[in-house]
């Protein structure tokens, strides 16, 4: 919950630990600075700073001079001077020796301090100052549509009131510059305040607004990112992250703040792998480079039409390439990788010995067993033309002795698995017993003739062969 001189809008008090403002528990926005002095006592002649850092709606801070020594807390409402006449209301955001280092970190001398805090805010100011702040929603609708109608290429993000509410400050953001004094004739006679007119970025745009980030968090420049820097491609690149601008591109359009939170921990890891080795030659052909592991070091390459990688040391690439250099040529980098251990053995511990609790994966079923058929001698694949299986018209065929060429049968026996009992002697029947023939006198393995007699009982017993053929009648 923020206080309502933020974007959020609400009340002053936090939501967190009920300090006004004093700490980070969900606190009064990215504003809020936590005085870690508060709890230190002070020598008895010691003089208070009397500058005090003062915030606003948005990201907007100064510094003013406390002339009347007034004892202020973090996140308490003071009136305090304008440069164009009037007061404005704001929130104190930091007192005492911690302003020093602030603006000796924004590079703010102390006679540069000119503004000055008139009064701690009244019931009427702050009564003032929420009517101001109610009316800010409603004017830039307004002022959209008068935009709007002159056809000007803009975009008003933001309207902020002066406590006082005899001023407004309108934030847009244009591709180039705009001439908007006919804007604010038209906004003067209908609003019939001062206006004032300020140009910003996408960046400040999305930073005022607010929003929830792709990683799910509030974004960075509307809760505690100040300074904007610089993010190229590069950066993405460096980290060997896809070039989509869909996914690299924030809220505000251009690229994410966070490429360049670990661009630095990227670059140092980039000094032990070489960036201008991109293939390797040798006897086999030239191994070009498909992927690289910046921080184990690891560089893998692959020969033309080959899909199979092979991973090098950064090491191993470095003194393959400068072989390659004085004309020294090996016959394949597999035989590198075989030679030279890449990694070294790690120790690895399973879920439940780590972490004390029962496996993730004891419940996934890894091996899967088939259900069997019922009827094994029906086949699940039948001919399209007469429903035969294709075992059975297979059989029907090598029982006639026809449609089977030598190099067909001989592939035959070639893909079957031979068996140690299936000699030439016993194959197909049992000692003591005589073969099984056909009307033609070829013998007919016993396997294929218990099916037939399966099939048989089977057509039996459901009738089948009581059935006339052909429409015709039972004789």
């Amino acid at each position: 919950m923020g206080c309502s001189s933020c974007s959020s809008g609400g009340g002053c008090a936090p939501a967190g630990c009920q300090s006004n403002g004093s700490c980070m528990t969900n606190g009064c926005n990215k504003l809020d600075v936590y005085d870690w002095l508060s709890d230190m006592d002070m020598p008895a002649n010691y003089i208070a700073f009397n500058i005090v850092e003062i915030r606003f709606k948005g990201s907007r801070k100064d510094f003013y001079i406390n002339k009347d020594n007034l004892y202020l807390e973090m996140g308490e409402p003071v009136a305090v001077e304008t440069g164009a006449g009037g007061y404005d209301i704001g929130h104190v955001s930091l007192t005492g020796e911690l302003v020093r280092l602030q603006m000796k970190k924004n590079k703010v001398q102390v006679e540069a301090v000119e503004k000055k805090i008139f009064r701690k805010a009244t019931a009427n100011d702050l009564e003032k100052y929420e009517a101001a702040k109610n009316l800010e929603w409603e004017t830039m609708h307004r002022a959209r549509k008068l935009a709007l109608d002159l056809g000007l290429l803009m975009k008003i993000s933001d309207v902020d009131f002066q406590g006082d509410r005899t001023k407004a400050t309108f934030y847009y953001t244009a591709d180039g510059r705009v001439d908007f004094r006919e804007l604010i004739k038209r906004m003067a006679e209908a609003f019939r305040i001062r206006i004032e007119m300020r140009q910003i970025g996408m960046r400040q745009e999305a930073s005022r607004l607010g929003g929830i980030g792709s990683c799910g968090r509030e974004l960075c420049c509307s809760t505690w990112l100040t300074d904007f820097k610089t993010v190229s491609t590069s950066a993405a690149r460096y980290q060997n992250l896809s070039l989509n601008t869909l996914k690299l591109a924030g809220q505000c359009g251009k690229l994410k703040c966070c490429l360049n939170y670990e661009l630095d921990a990227y670059m140092d890891a980039l000094k032990d792998v070489p960036s201008d080795i991109d293939r390797l030659e040798t006897k086999r052909g030239i191994a070009y480079l498909q992927k690289t592991d910046i921080f184990k070091k690891m560089m893998w390459f692959s020969y033309k039409g080959d899909e199979n990688w092979i991973a090098l040391d950064a090491k191993q690439v470095k003194e393959i390439a400068a072989k390659n250099k004085e004309g020294e040529i090996l016959d394949d980098i597999v035989d590198v990788q075989a030679n030279t251990p890449l990694t070294e053995p790690t120790a690895s511990f399973d879920y439940e010995n780590v972490v004390g609790q029962d496996s993730l994966t004891r419940l996934d079923d890894k091996s899967r067993k088939r259900k069997k058929s019922k009827n094994r001698g029906r086949s699940k694949n039948k001919n399209a033309q007469g429903g035969v299986s294709e075992k059975t018209a297979s059989n029907m065929t090598e029982k006639a002795g026809e449609g089977k060429s030598e190099k067909q049968q001989r592939n035959k026996q070639q893909a079957k698995p031979s068996r140690p009992n299936n000699t030439k002697e016993n194959k197909g029947e049992t000692p003591g017993t005589t073969p099984v023939v056909n009307a033609d006198g070829v013998p007919i393995k016993q396997g294929a003739a218990r099916k037939k007699n399966n099939k048989r009982r089977y057509k039996n017993r459901n009738g089948k062969d009581n059935q006339p053929k052909n429409g015709g009648e039972q004789g």
